[in-house]
């Protein structure tokens, strides 16, 4: 701050009137700091008038001419506190709220006494300040008890919105219970901050307190309580608000329509949030973007679409609601182009923003966009941000490079429970069962406590790798060493665990064990492993046993005509399939994608919509004679349709991951990889396939299907044939 040139300004003679004139027509701080000199060379005490026209000025933006006026005020030989207050407020307009605090420290040390304005304004910039303030709140606080000033309700609302605003709802309620007038205003306050702090519950219930004490809310406290009922999804509550303001006869503005619309939107009530959607005339950015995630959360997608490409300005908070829209929709392709789109406007991404295009890269799989998407993160700064850093592991071993997840995880100086949560389901997912294992036994080294999300990636990594001891340690460990009670989840990963291992009657046994009845998740392992091994009279139980939970499952009834297929029970297998239509149920139809020169190229199976398709299938024709020439033969068995032979043959032949690699192998030079997923899981025809391919055509093929990674390479996949 300008101290050093700064004397007091003396008591002496009257102010000339010219002196006067100079500082009632200055209009700027280089004027004042020239009669300032000529002050000091006079002797003359004028220091009111002059400190008075100076901060009449907008010092807000310039820093050194807020040092300055409060260089002078400090320097006065008897500092006025209403001056000090002007000085206080023009401080705490300045962007950095904590020179306003700074500016309090040095009032105190000279001795200036505070006032009942002083506190406010000084509790307002340490709202603001963060960081230490809470601290310099206490010391507030204290200073007000001292003066006597702690009662005032001018005083306390300032103190309750400092609490508040740093989080410390506790305390500001505290100071709120003791207040004896509580005015619209303070109610106000502390409901904000209970909403700023995450306390939505707790400002539901103060809010029912406040209608009951006879106080009447306001439209800005309606909002923030809509708001409340909006985070917790509390539609009873966000009903009864609204029917309170429409009983009230209570004037609905756009901020309270837009609150209404939200609170709707976010609860899932669509049609009453359309309805006042509808009737809102213009139709706001708060409101528009409500309804765009209201529909995309629904899956909605093509209505929260057509939202979004009507309205005129869009702010980053509704992209980022059309992306995550879309990447939770399952549809990762749209929400990367709609990404590149808004960085063509110029709109910045934020955290959000980018955590929906990083999943987005993720369940695509796609390597090249993977890639992309990292080096931005690392250019636009996002790199230090754990929870980037977290997802970024997640979409690499998604991507099926565990290499780049491991560097990511290795070059993380701090790691939380989801960083090695991340690690140990990416080499799970990747059949490394032992480095899962390894990289737990590593965390509990570091001292971090693993949570329930971990256990489900370790039993998943020892399913996945037949660890069936190691499972069965891990499980009971969770319970008895870390105090977790087990989930469906855990006893599903432990069904499937057991299953995989062909202890079908021992998966039976455990799931009659569980201490709650077993839902769909469990049933479905063990259905999955009877299918594996051919359990025909297993599964059938099973089946029924899943059917009762869940009469339109798709899975079950799939999984139950695959096994009547592979034991050639065709009548069955018809049965079943009548069943499906009758029922209106409909098979997922698998497919596949590969990545190519940072494009994504789909294929169902016998796909002939691409348009290089004479060139895949002649490829995909090369193969097939290359493969036999070292003794590939189509495996029948696995087509679980009743046909001949030959229409069998051709059928397993057109399989979409076949048409995918030929096209991979037709863009690809020998030494490269080639990185092609499927949304189901892969058939043993196909998996022998992509071995020999592997090894006659040198290529490492990295196959993801819907439950892990294979790796192929040399003709020897990673999974060791155990999948």
């Amino acid at each position: 701050m300008e101290t050093a040139t700064l004397k007091p300004l003396a008591a002496t003679l009257p102010t000339p009137p010219s002196l006067n004139h100079r500082i009632l027509t200055a209009t700027a701080v280089p004027h004042f700091k020239q009669i300032h000199a000529q002050i000091l060379r006079s002797g003359l005490d004028i220091s009111a008038p002059f400190l008075s026209r100076l901060l009449a000025l907008p010092l807000a933006s310039s820093p050194s001419s807020l040092d300055y006026a409060l260089s002078v005020l400090l320097h006065s030989p008897s500092p006025d506190f209403r001056l000090a207050n002007r000085a206080l407020r023009a401080l705490s307009r300045a962007a950095d709220p904590r020179r306003t605090l700074v500016a309090y420290g040095r009032l105190r040390r000279a001795g200036l006494a505070l006032d009942r304005f002083s506190f406010p304004t000084v509790l307002r910039a340490v709202a603001r300040a963060r960081g230490v303030a809470g601290v310099v709140a206490r010391e507030v606080h204290g200073l007000a008890a001292k003066t006597g000033l702690d009662t005032d309700p001018f005083v306390q609302t300032a103190v309750v919105g400092a609490y508040a605003a740093l989080g410390r709802a506790a305390e500001a309620r505290m100071v709120f219970d003791r207040m004896h007038h509580r005015d619209l205003v303070a109610w106000g306050v502390m409901l904000d901050g209970y909403c700023q702090s995450g306390c939505y519950n707790e400002a539901l219930q103060l809010f029912d307190e406040m209608k009951s004490s006879g106080i009447v809310p306001d439209q800005v406290i309606l909002a923030t309580i809509l708001s409340a009922c909006a985070r917790t999804r509390n539609l009873t509550s966000g009903g009864a608000v609204h029917s309170y303001i429409v009983e009230s006869n209570l004037s609905i503005d756009a901020h309270l329509q837009s609150a209404l619309i939200s609170m709707y939107s976010n609860c899932g009530s669509m049609h009453t949030a359309q309805r006042l959607y509808d009737d809102m005339s213009p139709k706001n950015l708060v409101a528009s973007t409500a309804m765009v995630f209201g529909y995309a959360k629904l899956g909605k997608i093509a209505v929260a679409r057509s939202i979004f490409d009507q309205m005129t300005d869009k702010d980053l908070i509704c992209w980022s609601a059309m992306i995550s829209g879309y990447a939770e929709s399952d549809q990762p392709n749209e929400a990367l182009k709609l990404f590149n789109e808004m960085q063509l406007l110029g709109v910045k991404p934020d955290q959000i923003t980018m955590l929906s295009v990083i999943s987005s890269c993720a369940n695509m799989g796609a390597i090249d966009q993977a890639k992309w998407v990292h080096i931005f993160v690392d250019k636009n700064g996002f790199h230090q941000i754990l929870s980037i850093r977290n997802a970024l592991i997640d979409m690499y071993s998604k991507c099926g490079s565990l290499a780049d997840a491991r560097t990511i995880f290795d070059e993380t100086a701090y790691k939380d429970v989801i960083t090695w949560t991340s690690m140990i389901t990416g080499f799970a997912m990747h059949g490394n069962g032992r480095s899962a294992l390894a990289v737990f036994d590593h965390m509990i080294l570091e001292g971090v406590k693993p949570n329930g999300v971990t256990f489900i990636s370790l039993l998943y990594a020892c399913s996945h790798a037949g660890l069936v001891d190691e499972g069965r340690r891990i499980f009971e460990s969770m319970i008895r060493d870390y105090r977790l009670e087990p989930k469906h989840e855990h006893f599903g990963c432990m069904v499937d665990l057991l299953g995989r291992a062909r202890l079908l009657q021992e998966a039976l046994e455990f799931i009659e064990s569980m201490p709650f009845a077993p839902n769909v998740v469990v049933w479905g392992s063990l259905l999955g492993a009877c299918r594996i091994h051919s359990d025909v009279n297993l599964g059938e139980l099973v089946a029924r046993r899943l059917l009762e939970l869940d009469p339109n499952h798709d899975g079950a009834y799939v999984l139950l005509s695959n096994i009547y297929a592979k034991a050639s029970r065709w009548e069955d297998v018809r049965e079943v399939r009548n069943l499906m239509k009758n029922k209106g149920v409909i098979k997922e139809a698998g497919f596949s994608w590969i990545e190519l020169n940072g494009h994504v190229h789909e294929f169902m199976m016998g796909d002939k919509s691409h348009p290089r398709s004479s060139e895949i299938y002649g490829k995909l024709d090369e193969v097939v004679k290359e493969l036999e020439l070292v003794g590939y033969a189509p495996d029948t068995a696995t087509v679980l349709v009743d046909l001949q032979e030959e229409e069998k043959r051709e059928a397993i032949l057109l399989h979409s991951e076949k048409l995918a690699l030929s096209l991979g192998l037709i863009d690809s030079k020998k030494g490269s990889s080639i990185h092609i997923a499927k949304n189901i899981r892969v058939c043993n025809d196909c998996h022998t396939f992509m071995k020999l391919a592997s090894k006659v055509f040198e290529r490492e093929i990295v196959l993801r299907d819907r439950t892990r990674f294979h790796h192929y390479k040399d003709g020897v996949c990673s999974c060791g044939d155990f999948w």
